[in-house]
Formats: C-alpha cells, structure tokens, sequence
C-alpha cells in the first residue's frame, strides 16, 4: 500500500504543479480585471500598472503553494508543523488581502453597483414620498380654517341684524367678525394654492424616479449608468427640498399666533351707553373665541412642522470593489468562489500531508539497493558472510565456552557488535542478497 501511494505522489507531481500554475493563473487575470476598475489615468499607464500587478500576484501564489507542497509534508516535529500551518494560515489571509477581493471585484463588481443603485432608489423614492407627505399635511387644517372663517362670517351677518348686541346695524362688533373672517379665509386661501404647486412637484419628482428605476434595469456598461444616474439623483433632491419648503404648516402657525397676539379690541362706538357696554361685551367673547382658535390652529400646525422628514439620502458613487465590499453580504456565491480560487491549492497541500503520514506509518523503507552508497553494500555483504559463516560453523561443531573465552577480545567485540557505520536497514538488505546468491 505504501509503495502504491508513493508511486501515486510520484505520478501526480507534475498534475500538482499544472494545477497550481492555472489556478495562480486565473486569479491573476481576475486580479488585473479588478485593478483596472480601481486604477484611474493614463489608459496605457493603467494597463502596464494592472498587469504588472497581477503578474505579482500570480507568481507569489504559484511559489507559496509549491514551497507548502514540497515542505510541509516532510516536517515531522510538532513545533516545526505548527510554524509551517501558521505560515499557511497567514500566507492564506495575505493572498485573500492581496486578490481574493479583487476576484470578487471582477466576478460580482457589475452586480454590486447595480445593487447600490437599487437601494440608493428605493431611498429615495422613500424620500419624495415622506416630503409629499409632509407637504400634504398643512391641507388636513384647511376644513378648520374655512370652519372658523365661516363662523365668524356668520356672527357677522346676525350681528347685522343685532343678534349679538341686539341692535341692528353694522358698528363695531361686525366689522371686527368681518375683518376676523377675512384673515381666516385669506390664509384658507394660501393653503389652498399650495397643494397645486405640491401636486406639480410631486409629478416632477415621479419623473426622475421613473428615469433612475429604467436605468437601473436597463442592459449595459453600469459606469454610464451610474453617472447618469446621478445626474438624475441630484435633480431629484431638488424636488424632494422645494417639497418640503412648499409646506405651509409654519406659514399657518405664524398667523394664527398673530392672530391672538395682534389681536386689538376696537372701542365701542354706540350711540348710547348701554349700547356701548354690550358692544365691549360682545368684543370681549369675540377676543375669547379668536384666541381659542388661535391657539388650536398653532398647535395643529406646530405638531406637522415638528414631524418634519429627515434629510433625504445623497447619491454616492462607488467603484466595483467598494461596492462589492459594502454588499458583501448578497454576494457570497462570488466572494466564495474568488476565495476558492486563490486557496484551493491547501486542500492539495493537506492531502500530501495525509498520504505521507500514511506511508510513515507503514514503517516500510523507503530505500532499495539503488539507494545504498558502495562502502555500506560493501561492508554490508562483508559482515552478512561472516554472520553465515559463524552459523555454519556453529552447526558442525556445538560452542565451547573455553574456546569463546580463549578468543582475542577485538574478535569478540566483532562479534558481538555489528559495524556502527551499517544502518540495520542495510544489513538487512544484505542478506537479503546473500540469500539470493
């Protein structure tokens, strides 16, 4: 089994090699796709800049992985395999630095632009929708308005006819209801105006979003589009701002405080002085009611100008790896499969690795007589003899002990001790062809 997985790592080598020279190779021209994108000037200075660049890129990853391939698996000692695992994992997050992303850059980077346009749209279509809204809102204290000017447009006419002071007439009481009432219906008036100039806005902005949504779904290049994507964009913050200026909740606010404050009660000009008294009377309920309604028109108003919306979302462009970076999220098939490119060679490495081991734990030699130096096969066969030799003649004749003792010292240390310079795979293969012979 061991010579079967060495013959195999054998047969595979130059396979390993091609592999990692063409996957260096395709994350090197990817590399150079996503460096273009980032790189801006001269075209022919960005070329040569590009390509230089991924010619690093591809050379640094093709002998990073050979060294891994041809090293690692033969470090036994756990100190040295964990520095080599470490320099691995480092190398790993140096090639995901240097090229990962800008694999993904080039795989997903059209794809991502495309969805940064797509999200800045749906903001902004939020944006014009809040600040028609906000401008809308000063319509819902129209009915109160045209209500309070109506009121005091009918007190006016009863006092006419003395319902209010019970004596007929036009005095001081109705001109103060009439001039009221006309302050109420003046501003009805300018909130009334204001919805059309709103409606128009709103259809303006309706228009650019319409614009900005073809855009984006539209085929080609995404650099044009997304210029003239913002060129629509910066129109359409126009609209949303003169929208929210339209409002004319703080124009409401203002009068009706000016309503009670500049509020001044004419003298009574009757002809008598009962007459007079009620009409300061009646002036006095009519102050009463005119800063009650005041106070109800300012609140109303000051509670739309306080829910104002937000400033709305400014366009910013993005080149195809920021893009790819922020929305890294909706692209992970991409952002995996540019990793995979650069660290698919580890998987090769690990299985080295595994089949090593196994042959280690086989314990079978790796060495053959091929790999034997003259000397150790010479001395090897030497000693293999006199081993044969010593069997022999231990077989014709049973040892004497008296015969061992009265042995020179040298021959029994040479007996008892092989040559330290044989290994016992050596010897072992000796015999092996002492036997053969």
């Amino acid at each position: 089994m061991s010579t079967a997985l060495r013959d195999g790592i054998q047969r595979l080598e130059v396979t390993s090699r091609v592999t990692i020279g063409v996957l260096a190779l395709a994350s090197g021209v990817y590399t150079y796709l996503g460096v273009r994108e980032l790189l801006n000037g001269n075209t022919t200075t960005v070329f040569f800049a590009a390509v230089i660049y991924s010619v690093a890129v591809t050379i640094g990853i093709f002998a990073f992985w050979s060294f891994l391939m041809r090293l690692l698996p033969h470090v036994l000692d756990h100190t040295g395999r964990v520095l080599m695992f470490f320099a691995m994992l480092l190398g790993s997050v140096m090639i995901i630095a240097m090229s990962a992303w800008l694999n993904a850059s080039a795989l997903a980077g059209a794809a991502a632009l495309e969805q940064h346009l797509a999200n800045t749209l749906q903001s902004y279509s939020r944006d014009l929708d809040q600040a028609h809204r906000y401008a809308l809102s000063a319509q819902g204290l129209l009915p109160d308005i045209q209500m309070a000017s109506a009121r005091f447009s009918q007190l006016a006419d009863g006092e006419k006819t003395g319902t209010l002071t019970g004596t007929s007439g036009s005095g001081t009481v109705v001109q103060l209801l009439t001039q009221m009432s006309n302050q109420l219906a003046a501003l009805s008036r300018t909130v009334d105006r204001s919805s059309d100039q709103v409606k128009a806005l709103y259809e303006q902005g309706e228009k650019h979003l319409a614009k900005m949504r073809e855009l984006v779904s539209s085929r080609g290049p995404v650099g044009p589009r997304s210029d003239a994507f913002g060129t629509e964009a910066t129109a359409l913050l126009g609209i949303i701002a003169s929208l929210q200026q339209t409002s004319v909740a703080s124009s409401v606010q203002r009068t009706a405080d000016d309503l009670a404050a500049g509020f001044i009660a004419p003298a009574a000009g009757g002809r008598s002085a009962d007459l007079a008294e009620r009409q300061t009377a009646v002036v006095t309920r009519v102050q009463e009611a005119v800063a009650a309604q005041s106070k109800a028109l300012s609140v109303a108003a000051g509670k739309i100008v306080a829910d104002k919306p937000p400033e709305p979302t400014r366009f910013v462009p993005l080149s195809s790896a920021e893009a790819v970076l922020r929305y890294a999220g909706d692209f992970i098939p991409s952002w995996a499969g540019a990793i995979s490119i650069d660290l698919m060679p580890a998987v090769l490495v690990l299985i080295l690795c595994v089949a090593h081991a196994s042959i280690r734990r086989q314990s079978t030699p790796a060495a053959s007589l091929s790999s034997m130096t003259a000397s150790e096969l010479i001395t090897a066969i030497r000693l293999a003899r006199e081993v044969e030799a010593e069997q022999e003649v231990g077989r014709r004749r049973p040892p004497d002990a008296d015969t061992r003792a009265a042995a020179r010292p040298e021959e029994q240390e040479q007996m008892r001790e092989p040559d330290e310079n044989v290994t016992p795979l050596a010897l072992a293969t000796a015999r092996a062809a002492v036997k053969k012979d």
